[in-house]
This record gives C-alpha cells, structure tokens and sequence, in this order.
C-alpha cells in the first residue's frame, strides 16, 4: 500500500515499483527520518492539529520504531517504496491509523530534503575526523623525517671534503637534514627537505576542511514545512521547528526548498577535491616507492604482491587512491548532469541525489585510514634520496651567488646557463667545473662558488616564512600542530 494509491485504479507493474522505490539506500537516513518526524508530531501538537495524547501516542510508537531500526529488529517488506513509507507503516502496525495524522500538513518532497540535510549535517564531521587524522600522519611524518643521524656516506660520500661554509659546517656538526629532490614538470629542480614535502600535503586538506565548513550554514537550512511546494496551509511554527531540529534557519522560498540540492553538489564537490588531493599525493608515492626511485618503502600491510610474479611489491592503496579520484569526479558530474535540466519545485530525478553522495563519503571514509596508516608505517631511505641530488640542482644558487656580487638577475640567469652549458659539453658536473672556466664566463667568480652546491647549504639559506629551511620548517610544524589543536 503506498502514500499515494487513492487516485490510482490498479497497483504499479512490478517492475516499475523497483525502478522508483528507494529502500534499497534511503534506508541510511532513518535516524534522520525518526528525528524529523517527531519535531513534526511536536509542532503539529503546538498547532492543536494533534492533542496531546495524540501526540504522545505517536512519538511513542516512533520511539519504539527507532528502537527497533537501531536493534536491526525492523523488518522491512516489499511494499515498502522508500523510508519515509516504511516507518509509517510500521507506525501504523503499532498504534493504528492515528498514525495517518502523522503526515498532516507535510509532503515526502519536504521531508526528504529535510532527511537528506540531516544525514549529511550529522555525517560530516566523521570525515572531518578523517582528513584531521592524515593531516596529523603528515605532522607525524614531518616531524619524525625532519633528520637523521650523521653518517660518513651522507656527510662525506659523493661531495669530497666538507666545504669551509659556516653554515654547511653548522648543519653537518648538528647531524643529517633529510633532503630529497623538489620536481616540476617532473624533472628535478632544487633540494628541498623531506619535512617540507609532507606538509605540502598537509594543506590541501586544510581548504578542503574549510570549505566542509564553508558548507554548513548553506546546508543547515530547513525545508521542512514547505511542504510539496507551496508551504503548508497549518498554523505551523517553522521558526520554532527549525530550532528544535538543529538548523540555523528556516528556508526562505517553499518552491526552493524542496528543489535545492545545491548542498549536495558542493558536498560531492568538496569530496572530488579531497580524492584530487589524495591522487596527488598517490601519484608520488607510486613514483617514490619505485625500483628505479627507492626513496620510500611501505610498510608489507600496506602493500600487495602479484599473483604472477614474486618479487612485486605493489603500492595498491596509492593506486586505488588514484583510482577513486575520477570515481569521485564522476560522482560531482553525473549530479551537476541529472540538476542542469530540471525545472522548479520537486521532480523524481531527485531521487538520483543520494547515491553519489552516499557512495563519495563511503569512498572517502574506507580511503583515508588506509592512505594515513599507510604513510605512518612506511621507511624512507635517506641515502638514496641524498644520492638524487646533484649540482645542478643548485643552479639556481648559483645565479644567487652572482646576484650577491652585483649583478642583476636577469644577466645572472644568462650566464649560469652558460656555466651549465660549458659543464654538459665538458661532460663534468658544476661543482667539479674548474675556476678557471668560471672565469671565463665572468670574472666575478671566485674559489667561493663551490660552496653554493652544498645542499644543506641551498636548503638552509631558504628561511623566509613558508621557506624550506629548517627553522621555516619548524615553524611551520607548529603552525599545523596549533591548526589541528584549535
């Protein structure tokens, strides 16, 4: 028996009853669907619409309907069309057809909209928890990979002798930075700290918890007493009602209310982005952790092997992460598709809202426990990483060092292109390239120049704010530390 069967002469084909019931996932909302109904049973009581023990009958036999779902003792039948039918059905079992006063002055398209708000209004901030808690692996991460302990491959290895600079010295006396390559366009670039390569990380998620907030006082809007569209004709309260149910404010526009889904878009949004971060991030990893890379290695929960091939150790939480990203996407497109073309007021498309959003937050949620534990458990390999770092990577110093000596920028980048150029067609690196060569190309080289390609040293001189420097680094630690405290 459905909601709406008086005008109808015949029951749907059944076929067509399973292409438009919804149990099969609404049936998630129905803590939220319980909630609503009993603020509606007390404001339809505040309106005389219902006596009190009307009311009292009613709220009790909902009480007892959620006591059931939440003891997985109800049973749901196959004439159940969608939750908000199923519970009153159920309300009617138990306390006979008072339970059709229950829907007074309400429709489903309101009560939906209203259920739907609830779910997500009471589901974020388990992935707030999330992101928060992968934040925290990257401060982990940062904190723990900041150095390492000396060691004669690390402080005398590939470079010779300690260059004579009081910083370099200063670095080396204290132990071992942990530095790896900085890449654009995926070739190397300048030696960075390992730390500061975490918490590059760290802030995406940062926005994308900020915009969850952002989204909250859009989403905290109640539809509830717009009834099917053009508000309910009941002397109902929906100021009241509103703050009985949580919200921050009533909706404004009947007709908005029970076609707004803007909420679920941003949501699906703000969770395309988190899976656009995560894949950033994994496709790093899956690089890092490479043979021909080495720089990582995760940890063997965090991995999978090959059915075919032995050796293989695979990074498939990366891979999947990067995977899950386009689901996501899809998840935001498929939406904005189905919204693009829909005229005002409520129309049965609106049932494709939930699935996405429902799946994006179950992707995310078994997502980032893994991607977090798996970056809490994994070794780095200092010497391989310090291994990548070569000379020219301090090209960049080098036209700094030039730019100390008078010279403007512009001219400086010339001409370290030139001391590049002379070291290839020499087939020597910068750092083994004669003085006198130098002094070919400008006479303002001097036996200094060899201690820009100290690496410590290039990361060290970078200490303005957000900065890979040590000092810049930690502070910026603390800054994420205080960020997770607040």
């Amino acid at each position: 028996m459905t909601l709406w069967n008086g005008r109808f002469s015949s029951q749907s084909d059944p076929n067509m009853f399973a292409l438009n019931a919804s149990i099969s996932f609404d049936q998630r909302m129905a803590e939220q669907d319980i909630r609503g109904s009993l603020a509606w049973v007390e404001t339809l009581t505040q309106a005389r619409l219902l006596t009190q023990e009307e009311g009292n009958l009613i709220s009790s036999g909902l009480q007892q309907i959620r006591d059931e779902l939440v003891s997985e003792e109800f049973d749901f039948i196959p004439s159940d069309e969608d939750i908000h039918t199923a519970v009153e059905r159920r309300l009617g079992e138990i306390i006979g057809p008072l339970a059709g006063k229950l829907h007074t002055g309400r429709s489903r398209n309101d009560q939906v909209a209203t259920d739907f708000r609830m779910w997500l209004l009471d589901y974020i901030p388990n992935l707030e928890n999330a992101l928060r808690d992968l934040q925290i692996a990257y401060i982990e991460r940062a904190e723990n990979d900041l150095m390492c302990s000396l060691t004669p491959a690390l402080s005398q290895g590939k470079r010779g002798p300690e260059l004579p600079s009081p910083a370099g010295r200063r670095a080396r006396d204290e132990g071992q930075y942990i530095i790896m390559p900085g890449y654009t366009h995926l070739q190397r670039a300048q030696p960075i700290l390992l730390s500061h390569w975490w918490l590059s990380h760290f802030w995406p998620l940062q926005r994308d918890l900020d915009r969850l907030a952002a989204l909250k006082p859009r989403l905290s809007v109640l539809p509830l007493g717009a009834s099917a569209l053009a508000g309910t004709p009941f002397p109902i309260d929906r100021h009241a009602l509103t703050k009985n149910l949580g919200f921050d404010q009533p909706s404004p526009n009947s007709i908005d209310a029970v076609s707004d889904r803007d909420f679920a878009v941003e949501f699906l949004f703000v969770a395309a982005l988190i899976g656009a971060h995560l894949s950033k991030l994994a496709e790093s990893m899956v690089i890092f952790t490479s043979t021909e890379f080495d720089f990582f290695e995760l940890d063997d929960a965090y991995a999978t092997g090959s059915s075919l091939m032995p050796q293989k150790k695979n990074p498939d939480p990366f891979e999947l992460a990067r995977g899950k990203a386009g689901t996501l996407l899809g998840y935001l497109t498929g939406l904005l598709a189905t919204l693009k073309g829909l005229p005002s007021t409520y129309d049965k498309d609106l049932q494709e809202d939930k699935v996405p959003v429902f799946n994006a937050y179950d992707t995310l949620m078994a997502l980032l426990p893994v991607i977090a534990n798996a970056l809490r458990t994994l070794t780095i390999n200092p010497r391989r990483m310090d291994s990548a770092i070569d000379a020219s990577m301090m090209a960049t110093d080098l036209a700094d060092y030039l730019v100390g000596n008078g010279i403007p920028f512009r001219e400086a980048h010339t001409l370290t292109g030139q001391v590049v150029k002379t070291a290839l067609k020499k087939e020597v690196s910068l750092e083994t390239l004669s003085l006198s060569d130098y002094q070919s190309i400008h006479p303002v080289f001097e036996q200094s120049v060899y201690e820009v390609f100290d690496p410590q040293v290039s990361i060290a001189r970078r200490k303005a704010f957000g900065g890979t420097a040590p000092e810049a680094v930690k502070e910026q630690i603390k800054i994420c530390k205080s960020m997770i405290e607040d």
